[in-house]
């Protein structure tokens, strides 16, 4: 794996990772996000429809919540995730947790840490958590490492302790995985710990890159776990200790005005379970990226019959839906839509916003359809990986401040 840096405005890079995977043959364009999967699968869609969407990243996330049950099956299958799964042509990136999943805290031990899949909890040793990595067979993994400091209320001592458990675990896995034959070319990404606490971010970060990893991965920094004021202070301080020849994944942070922030402190990758949210509370993307807009969709919003103000509580609404919604997206299951036959997105390119409106999808969401998922998924997927490529074009074109104002609109 090497990245090349073709622009670097202040902190913000704009790049590519070349020679990704065994045989070399992928690249990955950055800034970027991951592919979003639920044991191997992206939820709602099959491979082939999947296959039919535009701007799919070229790295699959997947998570040890949702595979960490199945080790018995991919071991004696012998041929990893990816072709288990049907992954042939990507990059397979192994993280620990699933930041869509819930995951109760205080689990975490000296020597384990839990993953928590269909069947409960999972306590993994480093060992058990090697050995698994061995069964999967991604090209990149990020090592073991003790995330439960996530809680605003962690104590200092117990955010140390577990910046000291991380770097002990890389250390271990490092170890294991120079002695797996299986793992043999795969990138193993060490991980930054440390809570809220500036310091122990500083030390993590220090630590982890003395140590030989391929690329770093910084943990806790959920959008409910703090502030995207104390979030970009902690990233800014993290990336000062790390080295500019290797790429950076942030985990836990996926709406759009957070990810523009975390880009410009120097973040490269992140994860892309956000339009999976979304489509699971029934709702759509419809915030603008578009910095040469189509002259139709400009007239539709300079006469006012687009744009939507972000409407206050109604009754009869889902609160939990309304608290969860984000300035991004909007909610289908809002009885409004049941007679509105304009696409999801006005100039929406992808498959749903060509062939279907929203009182369609109103209709399915209410009559508890599983094509609303599937369609609501293809539309949130194209428009949030078109985000990114549109981020990447604006770094080119020096014009992020541009798009950063566009974004910050919310929906249209």
């Amino acid at each position: 794996m090497r990245l090349e840096l073709s622009r670097v405005l202040q902190q913000c890079r704009r790049g590519v990772l070349l020679d990704l995977g065994l045989g070399g043959e992928h690249r990955m364009e950055l800034p970027g996000c991951l592919l979003y999967t639920r044991c191997g699968t992206v939820p709602h869609l099959t491979h082939h429809t999947l296959c039919t969407l535009k701007h799919l990243p070229a790295v699959t996330q997947i998570t040890l919540d949702s595979l960490a049950e199945h080790q018995e099956v991919l071991e004696e299958f012998q041929e990893g995730v990816g072709r288990f799964a049907g992954l042939k042509d990507t990059v397979i990136f192994s993280s620990l947790h699933d930041s869509a999943a819930p995951h109760p805290p205080g689990y975490s031990t000296n020597k384990t840490v839990s993953v928590w899949g269909s069947g409960g909890r999972i306590e993994l040793t480093v060992a058990q958590y090697m050995a698994l990595q061995k069964a999967i067979r991604p090209h990149w993994y990020q090592s073991m490492a003790d995330g439960d400091t996530r809680q605003p209320n962690a104590t200092r001592k117990k955010v140390c302790r577990a910046v000291d458990r991380t770097l002990s675990h890389l250390d271990e896995c490092l170890s294991l995985h120079l002695k797996t034959e299986e793992l043999r070319g795969t990138e193993i990404f060490g991980v930054v710990e440390g809570g809220g606490v500036l310091e122990e971010r500083v030390r993590s970060a220090r630590e982890t890159a003395k140590r030989p990893v391929g690329g770093f991965v910084l943990d806790g920094f959920h959008t409910e776990a703090m502030s995207q004021e104390l979030r970009g202070q902690l990233v800014a301080a993290v990336i000062k200790e790390l080295p500019e020849d290797k790429p950076r994944v942030l985990l836990g942070v996926g709406h759009p005005d957070e990810v523009l922030a975390c880009v410009e402190a120097g973040i490269d990758l992140f994860e892309g379970f956000f339009p999976f949210q979304v489509t699971e509370r029934g709702c759509a993307l419809s915030f603008s990226y578009t910095l040469d807009p189509d002259p139709e969709s400009t007239v539709f919003e300079r006469n006012g019959t687009e744009v939507e103000e972000i409407p206050e509580h109604r009754e009869g609404e889902n609160v939990e839906i309304q608290e969860q919604m984000t300035r991004f997206e909007i909610n289908l299951k809002d009885k409004r839509y049941q007679d509105d036959f304009r696409p999801l997105v006005v100039g929406c390119g992808c498959y749903c916003c060509r062939n279907h409106q929203r009182a369609y999808l109103h209709h399915l969401l209410m009559t508890n359809e599983l094509l609303a998922g599937v369609l609501l998924m293809v539309h949130n997927l194209e428009h949030y990986h078109g985000f990114f490529c549109s981020l990447r074009g604006a770094l080119e074109s020096d014009r992020l401040d541009a798009l950063k104002r566009t974004v910050l609109q919310g929906r249209v």
